[in-house]
């Protein structure tokens, strides 16, 4: 939701501006009302709200003043003037400095509703081009470039933070939906981080705040498909520490169907046995004893044991590193290579399928991995799935499916792209992928989120992370080079 504020020295002139516009079916929500400059500027100062609808002449402060002043501080607020003086110096000057409209009191209701739909639009547009922004700012090492977006009060002595990630099963949720925070002394701020993905900054002077609202965190809620909650701390610098905690959690869904609320609670060392048991099959070579059963049962161990994406990444890059080690000459041509988080749930489609990778390479490892590469029909079939990559790249492609419905053993696949295109699965849709999405940032207007969906990434936080390693620089940073 959009937040606004309305500002006017008469009580029934901000009656009428609620009343004349039907905010809410247009995305917008009242914050506040305001008959005192004073005290609108000092909440304008404390929230950031997205919009000011205000009078332009007022005891003290005027219209004008505020704008000025929002201007000055760097407030990234548009305003909406209402006023009851038709002189045109008046409009001329609100629009002079940033007013997105002006109208003469009293307000026409046939005018209000369309005019509210196109400020949608407006605001609309602007998250979508503010966003990225944001997000290089909240994951920045510097202090002062992440407080820039971040609503708590310049006056506050200090400050705890915490991070939601929330993935919503539609794209059409609100936060605000889900957190009654008015009249609490905690500040949020929400930024999108895909199309239906938020992150959600909880700010609050006392820690207690936040602790308290652990319970209602945790409630289940309808249309949620999970949210991660990060630890809380008082250093702004951790915020991107924050953040990465957040969507560690909410990568939950990668074991789960159903994960919910999700704290962060890492539990790295309870994956010990599962990387012991993979030494003693390795190097006392005893895959037809052990192999089946240890794979098998991974998902439920994990499962009994509540262990969540941080796990997964440990098993994952120590297995590799067993694997690497023992097995110099055929561990390269198998895709084996160190992930995080966000890269093996761009390459696995959950923890089950990562676990029948793992499988297929022990087993084909103990078939002895001397074979000649598949000829004839079978380079046919690696051909059309190429081709068929080429041609469906802003899609979902995960090796096990396309190794299935082109009717190759998924190593056999690694071993191919790896021998015909001199690049793993992984590296070879990347590149296809960061290549279009250039190419839409130097030939088209589309926002970063749309270019970031056209391309393949239903997360552009993630989409940011994948164009920044392969180009030096984010997508806003190349769009404007």
């Amino acid at each position: 939701m959009h937040k606004v504020m309305i500002v006017d020295d008469e009580s029934w002139a901000i009656k009428g501006i609620r009343n004349a516009f039907d905010w809410e079916k247009h995305g917008f929500e009242i914050i506040g009302q305001f008959t005192s400059a004073y005290n609108a500027w000092e909440a304008i100062q404390a929230n950031k709200p997205d919009l000011v609808v205000t009078d332009i002449r007022m005891p003290d402060i005027s219209g004008l003043d505020l704008m000025k002043r929002a201007k000055a501080h760097e407030l990234d607020t548009e305003f909406v003037v209402v006023s009851g003086y038709a002189e045109f110096e008046y409009a001329q000057e609100a629009l002079r400095c940033g007013a997105l409209n002006y109208f003469l009191k009293p307000l026409d209701v046939d005018m209000a509703d369309p005019f509210l739909a196109v400020l949608a639009m407006h605001f609309s547009q602007r998250s979508a081009a503010r966003n990225p922004l944001i997000l290089e700012s909240l994951t920045s090492s510097d202090p002062d470039e992440i407080k820039r977006y971040l609503p708590l009060p310049d006056s506050a002595e200090s400050c705890y933070y915490q991070v939601l990630a929330i993935d919503f099963e539609r794209a059409d949720r609100e936060f605000g939906q889900l957190l009654a925070l008015e009249g609490k002394p905690v500040y949020a701020m929400e930024v999108e981080a895909g199309t239906r993905k938020r992150l959600i900054v909880l700010m609050a002077e006392d820690k207690a705040c936040l602790e308290g609202l652990r319970d209602e965190l945790t409630v289940s809620r309808p249309g949620i498909r999970t949210m991660g909650i990060s630890s809380i701390s008082g250093q702004l610098a951790q915020m991107s520490k924050l953040i990465k905690e957040a969507d560690l959690s909410a990568s939950q869904v990668f074991l789960s169907e159903d994960p919910g609320a999700v704290h962060y609670e890492p539990k790295v060392h309870l994956v010990k046995p599962c990387i012991d048991e993979i030494h003693r099959i390795v190097q006392g070579n005893q895959y037809d004893d052990y192999l089946d059963a240890y794979i098998n049962g991974l998902p439920a161990y994990f499962e009994v044991h509540r262990l969540g994406m941080s796990e997964v990444v440990c098993l994952w890059n120590q297995a590799v590193g067993i694997l690497i080690n023992a097995y110099a000459g055929e561990w390269k041509d198998m895709e084996l290579e160190f992930l995080n988080y966000a890269e093996i749930k761009e390459r696995f489609e959950h923890f089950a399928s990562l676990c029948g990778f793992l499988h297929d390479v022990f087993a084909s490892i103990k078939q002895g991995n001397s074979r000649s590469l598949p000829e004839g029909d079978i380079l046919s079939c690696f051909n059309r799935m190429v081709a068929y990559i080429d041609g469906h790249y802003e899609q979902r492609l995960y090796l096990k499916e396309l190794s299935a419905q082109f009717y190759i053993n998924q190593v056999y696949c690694c071993q191919l792209f790896k021998k015909k295109l001199g690049k793993t699965f992984s590296e070879y849709v990347s590149e296809l992928r960061i290549k279009k999405a250039r190419d839409l940032l130097r030939q088209t207007n589309l926002s970063i989120e749309e270019i970031a969906v056209k391309t393949g990434y239903a997360e552009y936080y993630y989409f940011n992370k994948v164009f920044k390693k392969h180009c030096g620089v984010t997508p806003t940073k190349f769009r404007k080079s």
